[in-house]
């Protein structure tokens, strides 16, 4: 029996009028609602008042037939109509209205207050609908609804997930075919129609639960739940209310009128593929690329990643992005954003890890299924895959968490959008590579018409004589500022908050190219926000100059870079300075004096001095924690702190008429350690650290070449053990830092025992060496007086030690199996390994351009997606390496044995492989592209589909048995041996 039928059934039993109605349709069935409602509006108690008009219609929703404009308009509510009729026949008829009948007349009514509302929440959609009527076609369909059949299974199917209910599928088909018929792209019909399939398990239950116990039968079967399940949709919209909606109205670092919804402006975004290589040219806008990719079925079990470097946007976006999904996809998506530098503990599995995230919300702490309940389906935005720090986790917890979300995404019907600094996935190509489980895309710059609407927006708040004169200065900075840097947007607001503060001028940044023009804007916006400081914190305070305030900002930057690189105790910062810095400490001690004649505390004169705006507290934290309002600020400064320091290491003194060392020895070994002795140094920190030195005018040369003598002299004592194997009655330096670690830092203290404190040390100082050495190398008056060598120099036997960087590997392995790769990959472009023994390595997907790997023992060695791009592997021993997938263009493997090795899938274009030994070797799909192969010996290789156009095969090695035949190009290749060509 139709739903409809099935209902009013009751009311003909009562023979209330004589003769029955004819069923209408179109205009006359949605007026008999629109009357029906009016009569229930005005409290007739008589079914018998309300008798004509039910038998007039098929069911609530023939109120479709009405312009939509003028149901969303309409100031009747439906909910009261179903529960009307319900409890007037129950009293009339004394009898118990079954659970299919309540819930066909609810889930009507339900429906078109869901419809109703969600017009209501977006009044741009109204005025996209026309004022027409339904057509005759889908009058039809709308009347068909009446006849929908419903038994007591798909009814309780219909109060439990009622979106994936028969019920839903039939409204949701005639209403996308009604919104679309009056003026809606079919997307957005489709889009909408969802949300109020959803939505319409918010009323429904809502008014299932007002039927209260009228309904005998569904009290039963619902039990109590009706009243909890109320409870946390509220809760969820509390979360959205308070967590999310308030997002974009923040203000944007300290401004006083300028919040995020004032500059935000999508950006583009380009597909990239498991490598972070770019795919084709396409480019979409950010928001829409998400829309899409979340309504995609096919795509339902990828993790959405959206890279980008520091400052690009990534977490404007997410708060942006979540609030538009609140607005526009929920409930269809609810949206749920996590900043990632927020989450200290990686749980067993992922539902552990948000709910321990989430606790603090009733809607997770009060249902142990919320993430299995179907009515509710989450986007969860994860913000910051890069500020991940999990103590005590390989990669620092990276590929756990993904592993986690990937496997937790393969068997839910929620969504996850992750974001964060392509490096951050450099460390787990293989998981990306074997899984597939991600999809990437990369955060684009500004082109020009999107930064002319930022440009825009800015004018608004700014007024247009400001913006066009910052528009003129834009144009005469360097091009590295006008068309990279100024595309950027946490760049382009520093130099328009800046000039717009009257500090900027175009004459600052002359000459500056690279990192040094990012550096200039950083050091210019710190040098401005220092010098505004310290006329708002006391005029008549002596002594605070802005060198002291600076030289307190890098102090704050490396104890927030030790704490994590997220937030860092004030307390902390408290220690260090009384013991790292007198200046610092006479100046709070002056502080309090003239603050006030009652006593004040150190920490509430660091608070003051903390009043910037790029420092705030760190959110969740209740200890007096800080965090910098973007951790770029924090990189900088942290290298700043570190420059400071070398420069001090570089600095003599006269005594006794000769030059000594202002900092001894022994007080610099300490400093490492202090300084170096955390974790590791990343390569944005370390990119900062040397465009600092660069710009620094008294380090001059031979500052580089005093700085790397003394910490050459540090890496090869430290390689001897004698910091971590030092008499117990001298200072043990590890032991140093690792009870300085326990007292400052507790929760660090289970993970950074003296041997992780000792490994970072070592490493960090390699990394510095590495780095003096590249400089070098591009400075003619230079690269003959700094010349590293990690592990000795081949031609100094005394020195040469083939096992050093072996020993050093093996030693880094109390950080994890493979850490010590993902420290040091990024670091070996250039490095001379001459003769070194690295047989076994894993050195995968490591930057090891126009290194000097001649002679080297690289056996067995794990180099899969290396760049080697360049590198001199002259008489290398490269057997049965695995170099799959790794970047050899243009390198020289001349007289190599390559034996055996894996060059599957690798860049060889233009390589020397003469006389290389490839016997065995797998070359299939390997790109030989114009590679030197004379004399090389291919026995048994295996080359199938290997690119071998331009390759010179001159007195080459082969058998018949190889595997030429499906190689490409060897009909271009030279020098081709006549008995070859014969054979194919």
């Amino acid at each position: 029996m139709g739903l409809w039928k099935l209902l009013t059934t009751n009311v003909q039993d009562l023979k209330l009028g004589q003769g029955v109605e004819v069923v209408k349709t179109g205009s006359e069935a949605a007026k008999a609602v629109l009357d029906l409602a009016k009569a229930v509006n005005e409290q007739k108690s008589k079914l018998s008042d309300l008798k004509p008009y039910v038998e007039q219609i098929s069911s609530l929703l023939d109120v479709l037939n009405s312009p939509l404009g003028q149901v969303a308009g309409a100031v009747i509510p439906f909910a009261p109509i179903a529960l009307t009729m319900i409890k007037l026949i129950i009293d009339q008829t004394q009898k118990e209205l079954n659970l299919e009948q309540c819930v066909a007349l609810v889930s009507q009514a339900a429906y078109l207050e869901s419809f109703q509302a969600l017009l209501k929440e977006q009044p741009e959609l109204i005025d996209k609908l026309n004022q027409s009527p339904a057509s005759d076609a889908v009058a039809r369909q709308i009347k068909k609804l009446g006849e929908q059949e419903l038994d007591e299974r798909e009814a309780k199917k219909a109060i439990v997930y009622f979106h994936e209910s028969k019920l839903a599928a039939s409204f949701n088909e005639v209403l996308q075919q009604r919104l679309q018929e009056a003026g809606l792209e079919a997307a957005k019909a489709e889009i909408l129609t969802e949300q109020v399939a959803r939505k319409t398990d918010e009323y429904l239950l809502s008014s299932l639960v007002e039927t209260g116990d009228k309904v005998k039968q569904l009290v039963q079967w619902y039990s109590a739940g009706g009243k909890e399940q109320l409870e946390k949709y509220l809760s969820l919209e509390d979360y959205l209310e308070q967590q999310i909606k308030p997002k974009p109205e923040e203000k944007i670092f300290d401004e006083k009128e300028i919040t995020f919804r004032d500059l935000y402006v999508p950006l583009q975004v380009r597909p990239v593929d498991e490598k972070g290589k770019p795919v084709g040219d396409e480019k979409e806008q950010i928001e829409e690329w998400v829309i899409k990719m979340i309504n995609d079925s096919d795509k339902k079990q990828k993790v959405l990643f959206i890279q980008g470097e520091a400052g690009r946007g990534k977490s404007v976006f997410s708060r942006m992005f979540a609030n538009r999904v609140r607005r526009e996809l929920h409930p269809s998506f609810t949206p749920i954003l996590i900043r990632l530098r927020d989450l200290r503990v990686l749980a067993n599995n992922l539902t552990e890890t948000l709910e321990n995230q989430l606790e603090t919300f009733d809607f997770v702490s009060s249902d142990s299924g919320w993430l299995t309940d179907k009515k509710t389906r989450f986007l969860f935005l994860l913000d910051g895959f890069d500020e991940l720090l999990l103590e005590g986790r390989a990669t620092g917890g990276l590929q756990e968490f993904l592993q986690q979300v990937e496997s937790f995404q393969n068997n839910s019907h929620h969504r996850f959008l992750v974001t964060g600094r392509p490096l951050a996935l450099q460390g787990i190509e293989r998981l990306i590579a074997q899984t597939k489980c991600l999809k990437r895309v990369e955060l684009q710059p500004m082109d020009n018409a999107i930064r002319e609407t930022w440009l825009n927006k800015w004018e608004t708040k700014v007024g247009t004589q400001e913006t066009t004169e910052f528009q003129e200065f834009l144009q005469a900075c360097p091009e590295e500022i006008k068309d990279n840097l100024a595309r950027e947007p946490l760049l382009l607001y520093l130099l328009a908050r800046t000039h717009r503060e009257k500090h900027f001028n175009a004459q600052m940044f002359a000459g500056a190219e690279g990192i040094k023009a990012k550096i200039r804007i950083y050091d210019e916006s710190i040098k401005w926000v220092l010098k505004k400081q310290r006329e708002d914190l006391n005029q008549d305070l002596t002594g605070l100059e802005s060198e002291y305030l600076r030289e307190f900002l890098t102090e704050v930057a490396l104890c927030v870079v030790q704490s994590g690189n997220e937030s860092a105790n004030i307390k902390m910062l408290e220690v260090r300075i009384k013991d790292t810095s007198d200046r610092m400490t006479k100046l709070i001690q002056q502080a309090r004096e003239q603050n006030s004649l009652e006593k004040v505390k150190d920490e509430k004169v660091l608070n003051n001095l903390l009043t910037a705006f790029y420092i705030k507290p760190a959110s969740g934290k209740q200890d007096g924690s800080m965090e910098f309002v973007h951790k770029s600020f924090g990189e900088f400064l942290f290298a700043e702190r570190l420059v400071n320091s070398f420069c001090d290491w570089t600095d003599q003194v006269t005594k006794r008429n000769r030059q000594e060392d202002s900092v001894s020895k022994e007080v610099m070994d300490k400093q490492v350690y202090d300084l170096l002795g955390y974790g590791n140094l990343t390569p944005e920190i370390v990119e900062y650290l040397m465009g600092l030195l660069a710009e620094k005018s008294e380090f001059d040369n031979q500052c580089y070449v005093k700085l790397f003598r003394r910490l050459e002299d540090f890496y090869l004592r430290w390689c001897d053990g004698e910091f971590i194997d030092a008499p117990p009655e001298t200072e043990i330096l590890p032991l140093f830092k690792k009870e300085q670690l326990k007292k400052l830092l507790p929760e660090r203290e289970k993970h950074l025992g003296l041997r992780q404190v000792d490994v970072y040390t070592g490493l960090n100082v390699l990394i510095v060496l590495l780095e003096l050495h590249r400089y070098a190398k591009s400075k003619d008056d230079l690269k003959d007086k700094i010349n590293f060598y990690p592990c000795g120099q081949l031609d100094k036997k005394v020195d040469f030690d083939n096992n050093r960087l072996l020993c050093i590997i093996g030693y880094s392995q109390c950080l994890g199996a493979y850490t010590y790769n993902q420290i040091l990959k990024f670091f070996l472009s250039g490095a001379n390994l001459r003769g070194a023994d690295l047989s076994g390595a894993d050195l995968s997907g490591a930057d090891l351009r126009g290194a000097d790997l001649s002679g080297a023992y690289l056996s067995g060695a794990y180099l899969r997606g290396a760049d080697l791009s360049g590198a001199d592997l002259t008489r290398a021993d490269l057997s049965d390496a695995d170099l799959s997938g790794a970047d050899l263009s243009g390198a020289d493997l001349s007289g190599a044995n390559l034996r055996g090795a894996d060059l599957s899938g690798a860049y060889l274009r233009g390589a020397d492989l003469s006389d290389a030994d490839l016997s065995g070797a797998d070359l299939s799909g390997a790109d030989l592209s114009g590679a030197n192969l004379s004399g090389a010996d291919l026995s048994g290789a295996n080359l199938s589909g290997a690119d071998l156009s331009g390759a010179n095969l001159q007195e080459i090695k082969w058998i018949y048995s190889i595997g030429w035949i499906n190689a490409r190009g060897l009909d271009r290749a030279i020098n081709i041996p006549s008995e070859l060509v014969q054979c194919n």
